[in-house]
């Protein structure tokens, strides 16, 4: 058990502070000298002799003078036992002790309860263990903390760097403690030797004959009992020169196998950091490579999207997947328009595709949907004419069996640059900005968006195909072949050119035998004014 650590414990007389644990007196104790250290940290001295921290002088255990002798006669035998300094103790009740957990302002009186009731569990600030006393946490740090730092236990010889505790084995290695250690037996020989004649000095010689043989006797036997105290503490401290020379060629031997070790890590590390650099030039090279071939692939890529909807027949039917969507990005402008896959005029002939703004165009933004035609570059275009001048025409597909269609169609304007020969990969756009209103698509249940899909079809009218034949060519089963489809259109051409005949026929013979109604109202007579009258 040690003394009380406090906040102000600095600030606090010395006369009031253990010399040995330097922490405020623990049940305090007198030396010789008149300095006073713990109760407990007297006992647990390991030596006969204690020697005050203050003044270096060296008091015998058994000279303390608050040692109580309790004799016993009868066997001549007698008890030693250390008692506390009561008188001094009931100074020390009036400081005044600052906490040093919780800075708390109080009488030395009340200390120890304080810390026993306010902190029964505290922690040291080095290592951060918990105890369950304020008295072991102090003991913990006075004795067993690898983590604290300590000052050199030959610090009255001249050793006197404080040390880490767990690096004390490193400490007793060094120049300054070996001089220490030196200087220590070298004192403890010159004392030996001195002392003795000091007692001598101040004895009556006038004693005689006796005088002188309890002198000898005397001077004998403290030579003995201070050359054994040397020789004990030579035999400590050669054992401690041996365990560290013994440690001296173990750390040597592993400090070699380090070393090696180091070396061999070092050209490890060498060989990593010339293999990473070599591999960092290879990515550097790799990496416009890698860039390329990114490009590649995401144009190849694209190619397959575009060739699994291609046609060569002047005709596109584009399925527009996730339609809302790409209706909010239209809308937050993230990406205002899409564009179709291409499809061509035939094999050899025009590349074309859409592009449809879904929140319109310009003036028709968030009014109508905006639908283009794009005309774009192909390896044919030496051989084609140009300007490209046939008629085109979209289609929104009603998805029920209703079937009603929005169609529209434009003739393209030769003198714009949009029909021209491309010498880019598309040229701009050109089409029909309100192609259909918002409104009907924002309307529940319009048949144009199912399944948060559309289907929008273009057509290229390379042959002038009558205008009352589009609906009828527009309304056939996209699922028929090309070559099923084609000669329906014929027939139902000569079906509407003899309907047409017919209705000429029909209604010339209602315009020559069809009488005057408003003639039989009255009297039967004539109109001259009305056009049928006059026939």
């Amino acid at each position: 058990m040690v003394g009380f650590d406090a906040t102000n414990r600095d600030t606090i007389n010395r006369s009031f502070i253990c010399r040995l644990c330097n922490l405020i007196l623990r049940e305090p104790c007198q030396l010789s000298c008149g300095h006073r250290q713990c109760k407990t940290c007297i006992e647990n001295a390991e030596w006969p002799a204690i020697q005050c921290a203050e003044c270096s002088e060296q008091t015998q255990k058994n000279e303390v003078n608050i040692i109580k002798l309790s004799f016993y006669l009868e066997s001549n035998l007698f008890l030693l036992q250390i008692m506390p300094d009561r008188g001094f103790k009931n100074d020390m009740k009036a400081l005044l002790i600052i906490c040093s957990f919780c800075l708390r302002n109080g009488l030395f009186k009340d200390y120890d309860e304080h810390l026993k009731s306010e902190h029964p569990n505290p922690m040291c600030e080095f290592c951060k263990e918990r105890f369950n006393s304020t008295t072991r946490l102090e003991e913990h740090k006075q004795k067993e903390c690898t983590k604290i730092t300590v000052p050199c236990p030959l610090k009255e010889f001249g050793c006197s760097e404080p040390t880490c505790r767990a690096q004390l084995p490193e400490h007793y290695l060094t120049e300054s403690h070996q001089k220490a250690i030196i200087k220590a037996i070298r004192l403890l020989e010159a004392k030996a030797l001195n002392e003795p004649h000091e007692r001598v000095l101040g004895m009556d010689i006038d004693n005689g004959q006796s005088a002188s043989s309890t002198i000898m006797a005397t001077t004998s036997e403290n030579i003995s009992s201070q050359m054994q105290e040397i020789y004990e503490t030579i035999n400590i401290l050669a054992g401690g020169i041996q365990t560290l020379n013994d440690d001296t060629q173990r750390l040597s031997s592993e400090s070699i196998k380090l070393q090696s070790s180091i070396e061999s890590l070092a050209q490890y590390i060498g060989s990593l950091k010339l293999n990473a650099q070599e591999q960092s030039s290879f990515l550097d090279g790799v990496k416009p490579n890698q860039e390329i071939l990114q490009q590649d692939v995401a144009s190849l890529k694209q190619k397959i999207d575009d060739l699994q909807y291609v046609s060569y027949d002047g005709t596109l039917t584009w399925k527009i997947s996730k339609f809302h969507k790409n209706r909010m990005d239209a809308q937050s402008e993230r990406q205002t328009s899409i564009y179709s896959p291409p499809f061509y005029s035939s094999p050899t002939g025009y590349k074309m595709r859409a592009q449809l703004y879904l929140d319109g165009d310009e003036n028709a933004r968030r009014t109508h949907m905006s639908l283009f035609f794009v005309l774009m570059r192909s390896e044919y275009d030496a051989i084609l004419v140009f300007p490209f001048n046939y008629k085109v025409t979209f289609c929104l597909y009603d998805q029920t069996p209703q079937q009603r269609h929005i169609i529209n169609s434009f003739r393209p304007d030769i003198k714009s640059n949009s029909f021209q020969r491309p010498r880019s990969e598309m040229n701009i756009a050109s089409g029909i900005p309100k192609f259909f209103p918002l409104a009907m698509i924002q309307q529940d249940g319009n048949p144009y968006i199912r399944d948060d899909t559309m289907f929008i079809k273009v057509m290229v009218d390379f042959g002038d195909m009558l205008k009352t034949l589009l609906p009828y060519a527009l309304s056939l089963n996209p699922g028929l072949p090309m070559h099923i489809q084609q000669p329906l259109l014929p027939e139902q051409a000569a079906i509407s050119n003899s309907n047409d005949l017919e209705t000429e026929t029909i209604e010339s013979s209602v315009y020559l035998t069809s009488p005057c109604k408003v003639a039989n109202i009255n009297d039967g007579s004539q109109h001259p004014n009305h056009p049928f009258c006059k026939l």
